[in-house]
């Protein structure tokens, strides 16, 4: 499967949390959902995968990512009022030490679901 029919689904399935639970969650309670959605669309899912940050082939920090789709697309979850360029910018950081060429920050935020797709190298998507 490739990433851009991964990357539908993973959307899809944001959407349907959001029409049933709305605004004002806990991010963990969006993860947990959104594993059950994925995981009913046919998709693999981890949550919370706990990856390690490497410099000079040392580990130099620990992080996890909300959702690692298909070993393929990292998720990153929020449930604020507005993202961030931080928010961004942290996704793509995971991208670089994961080697993972695409992922998505999904906002479950008061007037709905917002979606960025960010890749591991600029991609110009207009």
């Amino acid at each position: 499967m490739e990433y851009e029919e991964i990357t539908h689904k993973i959307i899809s399935c944001a959407y349907k949390v959001f029409n049933q639970l709305g605004f004002g969650f806990l991010e963990s309670v969006y993860r947990k959902a959104m594993a059950i959605e994925l995981t009913k669309s046919g998709l693999q899912v981890e949550e919370e995968k706990s990856m390690k940050v490497y410099y000079d082939s040392e580990v130099v920090g620990n992080f996890s990512a909300d959702l690692f789709v298909e070993d393929t697309v990292v998720v990153e979850l929020k449930s604020v009022q507005n993202m961030v360029k931080d928010h961004e910018v942290q996704l793509v950081n995971y991208l670089k030490a994961l080697m993972k060429e695409i992922g998505l920050l999904i906002n479950f935020g008061p007037s709905g679901v917002e979606v960025k797709r960010k890749y591991k190298e600029f991609k110009n998507t207009k």
